[in-house]
């Protein structure tokens, strides 16, 4: 496993406060937030019409996301389709 970026709520509040970065350019809308551990991108989750956080793990191979919905802060591995602590 990579190391991964650490995430305090701050820092999950400022990027659920900028939203998904490639909705925002295209003017569509997302249901919830994760952001990548590896690189830190924002992305809108399988639940959004545009599923930017899996598109960005396929993309890249990034597997690993968090939540960064008020209140959540469970990690997801792509890969293996499962939490990781």
């Amino acid at each position: 496993m990579p190391e991964l970026l650490e995430i305090t709520e701050d820092q999950a509040r400022a990027a659920y406060e900028k939203g998904c970065e490639e909705c925002i350019k295209i003017g569509g809308q997302w249901v919830h937030l994760r952001i990548c551990l590896v690189c830190g991108k924002i992305g809108c989750c399988d639940s959004s019409p545009m599923t930017h956080a899996t598109k960005h793990f396929q993309e890249t191979g990034h597997a690993f996301v968090r939540s960064i919905e008020p209140g959540e802060d469970w990690k997801w591995n792509y890969e293996t389709n499962e939490f990781i602590d």
